[in-house]
């Protein structure tokens, strides 16, 4: 479209995202309400009918019964606790909110800051004035680089529950700063004194590869997790308020790489690519240290991290989850057998949210 020339040229390109907003407007037709948003609002028959339909089994399957425990445990805990205001977001209660929102915030943070947004909005302008290439040349390049988003974000979309949270994270920040720091030093090298003109052009071109394997990548590793991460970590009380400023901390961060990147590039040239080195490579121990595994866990498990005091939060950094998992696995299930021996009803301190629940499922 850049050859067409006038308004054509950036108003077909922007038109053609339509089609894929009105595909997810078609698709979400098809997706069922939230069992928890649905016992929390008292529609106990529904919730209890997309949990069998979701996991194939009877109303009395054990992970009906189990899920169903779990989900009303955490709603009349936050019941109790009554309406979640703005004021109350970074407090500390007993599931960790205000460490939880905090961890939200930074992971979208993360999500920015390592200097995506360079590539997305300006490789076509780095190739040009950093690396040396032609306008058009580095338009199609630019083009191409884009496509590495693509086929790293297929890695996610089929092994993401496999991979966990974490390890991608990590290893995703440590080879985002690796292909940063291999562009400095290229882009160095090509505009040193000193070295043959043979040699710059070679460095030089050789840095182009390093905006591919940072794009492929982001795609594989830092694009998915913070959007997957951010509603997994927050509990249900503050799911809601606790996304928005999740995803208020990546527009603002991306507004603000966006502003000052033209700037990075202009004035420090190669320079600038250190910064984001630097960014990514802070994030590997930031994640190591302060961010649990949320893998295969329920939304009930996640809250189950961050009570008695953080203890489990603090073994999860660095220990597998599974224990973690059996513990509570032991727990629920030592409800459900409490429930059975009721002949199906739920625990008494549960009653206030799960009326018309029994009839449900002990028929």
């Amino acid at each position: 479209m850049r050859f067409v020339g006038g308004p054509v040229a950036w108003r077909v390109p922007i038109a053609c995202q339509v089609i894929f907003a009105f595909v997810v407007i078609f698709l979400v037709f098809g997706l069922p309400e939230s069992p928890r948003w649905l016992y929390y609002h008292g529609r106990n028959e529904e919730a209890l009918q997309v949990m069998c339909d979701v996991w194939d089994e009877p109303p009395d399957g054990e992970k009906v019964l189990k899920m169903q425990t779990e989900i009303l445990e955490t709603i009349a805990m936050e019941r109790k606790e009554g309406e979640y205001k703005w004021a109350n977001i970074l407090k500390r209660d007993d599931v960790q909110t205000g460490r939880r929102v905090l961890l939200a915030y930074g992971m979208q943070f993360m999500n920015q800051v390592g200097g995506i947004n360079l590539v997305v909005y300006y490789v076509p302008t780095a190739l040009q004035n950093n690396v040396g290439l032609s306008a058009n040349l580095s338009l199609v390049i630019g083009g191409c680089v884009q496509t590495m988003f693509f086929f790293g974000s297929l890695i996610p979309t089929f092994l993401l529950d496999r991979m966990g949270r974490r390890r991608p994270m990590m290893w995703g920040s440590a080879g985002l700063a690796i292909s940063m720091m291999l562009i400095a030093v290229l882009l160095s090298i090509s505009t040193a004194r000193g070295y043959s003109q043979t040699l710059q052009k070679a460095t030089s071109s050789a840095s182009v590869t390093f905006f591919f394997t940072y794009m492929f990548i982001f795609g594989a590793t830092a694009n998915c997790i913070p959007w997957v991460y951010v509603p997994e970590i927050l509990p249900l009380h503050a799911r809601a308020k606790g996304t928005a400023i999740g995803i208020s901390s990546n527009w603002l961060w991306n507004f603000v790489i966006v502003m000052i990147t033209p700037t990075l590039l202009n004035n420090l040239q190669w320079k600038g690519y250190l910064i984001f080195m630097c960014t990514n490579f802070a994030f590997v121990p930031l994640v190591y240290f302060c961010y649990p595994e949320t893998k295969n866990l329920t939304l009930e498990e996640v809250d189950h991290l961050f009570t008695a005091g953080g203890k489990h939060g603090a073994k999860a950094l660095t220990a597998p989850s599974q224990p973690v998992q059996e513990s509570f696995k032991a727990q629920a299930l030592g409800d459900d057998e409490k429930m059975v021996g009721r002949g199906g009803g739920l625990a008494a301190e549960h009653a206030e949210v799960s009326d018309g629940v029994r009839g449900g499922y002990a028929g």
